[in-house]
């Protein structure tokens, strides 16, 4: 994706979460992908809590960081109850497809490379929407879990586009402006923030329930 140019009017967003939104339309809508409407709410969603390094990483006994993909799957088909299960499940699945989507290049220089975070995630997110149908609410989250699973290729290619996005819309990084600001109320990281068109809001900080 080129870089805006320097005439090239941004629009103002109430939120980071109103940012990611017009970033998945607009990504979905350049590479021509259709998905319903609940299942590109999840994906805004989604980058909008991983965009809190908190919600994104486990406190370990080293501080902060991910388990390994495998070990997340050992944790669900191990868990002592189907809840557990499908908590750990959507985790797999959403830290498969935010690493994916955000991290490919960093991928490329791992063991494993971002093929194996799509067969996991898609893994995860194909049997969670089994496991999720027979559940209160349970048909209308199977059927978004369903949809990611099939078109989890798809969505990394839109979040690579969205994070390029991200990264080009300034030499600033914005999320990590974002997380600045939502932790210590910077009003240089607030002026940067509204300079790339987000207005910087508290109501963005409220946790996405999963």
């Amino acid at each position: 994706m080129s870089r805006r140019s320097a005439n090239e009017k941004v629009l103002p967003v109430a939120s980071l979460k109103e940012y990611f939104r017009d970033s998945v339309d607009s990504a979905m809508s350049n590479q021509s992908v259709e998905l319903r409407e609940e299942t590109s709410h999840y994906v805004v969603n989604l980058l909008t809590l991983f965009s809190r390094s908190e919600e994104f990483y486990e406190v370990t006994p080293h501080g902060l960081g991910l388990k390994p993909l495998a070990m997340m799957l050992g944790d669900a088909l191990e868990a002592p109850s189907d809840a557990d299960s499908n908590r750990t499940l959507r985790r797999l699945g959403d830290v498969s497809l935010f690493c994916a989507g955000f991290f490919s290049e960093a991928l490329a220089r791992k063991p494993v490379d971002v093929d194996y975070y799509v067969g996991m995630g898609g893994l995860a997110y194909g049997s969670l929407s089994d496991r999720v149908r027979g559940a209160v609410n349970g048909r209308a989250l199977g059927s978004v879990f369903a949809e990611l699973a099939r078109n989890f290729q798809v969505l990394v290619d839109v979040l690579n586009e969205v994070s390029e996005s991200a990264r080009t819309h300034s030499d600033k990084d914005i999320l990590r402006l974002y997380e600045i600001w939502l932790k210590t109320g910077s009003q240089r990281c607030a002026t940067l923030l509204r300079k790339m068109g987000v207005e910087p809001s508290q109501g963005a900080t409220t946790p996405f329930q999963h």
